[in-house]
C-alpha cells in the first residue's frame, strides 16, 4: 500500500458522504496546503483538483497530483478554463475546483432528490467558491480565514487528526487498496450530477465571505 490515499478512495471505502465537521477540517487543511504551494510560485499550483487528485497521507498531511487521464474532470474545472478565458489566476481556478470537489464529498451516494446535509454557513461558502464569474468568486485567503474562525468557534479537532483518521478508515475498511481506475466512470457520472445540482441553486452572494 502506498503512503497516500485519494479523497475518492476515502469516499469509496466508507460508502457515504463526509459530514459537516469533516468538510470544515478538510477545507481548512487543503486551503492551507494550497496557500503554502502558492507561496513558492503560482507555477507550482495546479489549476484543477478532483476527488482523484487530492492525496491524504497517514501522517496527516495533504498533497496534490495531476488529474488522471481516465477522469473526466470537466465538472471540477473552472468555467473560464473551459471557455478559454485568460482573465483569471491559478488560485481563482483552484478555488472553484476545490469547492466542487468538496461538494462532491457531501453529495456522495445521495439520491438526486435528497438535499445535502450542510449548514447554511458551509453551503454558502462552497457556493461562493463555485461562482461561475471570477469577480464574484471568493478567494483562497478568505476561505482560509472563514475556516479558521469556524474551527475556533466550534472547537473542532486539528485538521491533521481528521486526515489521519480518514486514511486509517480506508485501510481498515479495505482488504485491497481500491484502484480509482476501476471507478473512473462512476466518478464522472456523479460529478456531472453534482454540477447540475449545484448550479440549480440560487447562488448566495459571496460578499458575506469577503474580508
Amino acid at each position: 500500500m502506498g503512503t497516500f490515499v485519494t479523497l475518492a478512495e476515502v469516499l469509496e471505502a466508507r460508502g457515504s458522504p463526509l459530514d459537516e465537521d469533516e468538510v470544515w477540517c478538510l477545507l481548512l487543511a487543503t486551503t492551507e496546503a494550497l496557500l503554502d504551494i502558492s507561496k513558492r510560485g503560482s507555477g507550482n499550483m495546479c489549476s484543477v483538483l478532483s476527488p482523484g487528485s487530492v492525496l491524504l497521507s497517514a501522517n496527516g498531511s495533504l498533497a496534490f497530483k495531476s488529474c488522471a487521464q481516465y477522469e473526466d474532470v470537466a465538472s471540477f474545472t473552472a468555467p473560464e478554463i473551459q471557455q478559454g478565458h485568460a482573465a483569471s489566476t491559478r488560485t481563482a481556478m483552484v478555488v472553484y475546483s476545490l469547492g466542487m470537489t468538496l461538494y462532491w464529498c457531501v453529495d456522495y451516494h445521495l439520491p438526486q432528490n435528497q438535499p445535502v446535509q450542510l449548514s447554511a454557513e458551509l453551503e454558502g461558502l462552497l457556493l461562493s467558491m463555485c461562482e461561475d464569474m471570477v469577480v464574484r468568486r471568493t478567494d483562497l485567503l478568505t476561505v482560509l480565514e472563514t475556516c479558521e474562525l469556524h474551527h475556533k468557534a466550534s472547537m473542532l479537532p486539528p485538521a491533521e487528526r481528521l486526515v489521519r483518521q480518514l486514511v486509517e478508515d480506508v485501510y481498515r475498511n479495505s482488504v485491497d487498496h481500491v484502484s480509482m481506475a476501476e471507478n473512473g466512470s462512476r466518478l464522472t457520472d456523479r460529478s456531472q450530477m453534482i454540477r447540475d445540482r449545484l448550479h440549480s441553486k440560487e447562488l448566495i452572494p459571496s460578499d458575506r465571505f469577503k474580508v
